[in-house]
């Protein structure tokens, strides 16, 4: 399968049978991104992390009354 990143428009190929070429073609919402520039994001955000400034905001668990 040919898929095409959304970061830097590199056209790659992929196994049809994997799993992430099945939710690529199931699921329109997934998109590919290549190992380069995911690298590139991962190792940019540990540096972002590093400097202290970095706020993940995540949404706050409701307790469950039912427990």
């Amino acid at each position: 399968m040919r898929v095409k990143c959304v970061i830097c428009d590199k056209i790659e190929n992929i196994e049809n049978d994997s799993f992430q070429a099945k939710r690529l073609r199931n699921r329109p919402i997934y998109t590919y991104m290549c190992q380069t520039c995911n690298d590139r994001i991962t190792e940019k955000t540990n540096e972002r992390i590093a400097t202290g400034n970095f706020h993940l905001y995540r949404s706050k668990i409701q307790p469950d009354d039912w427990d």
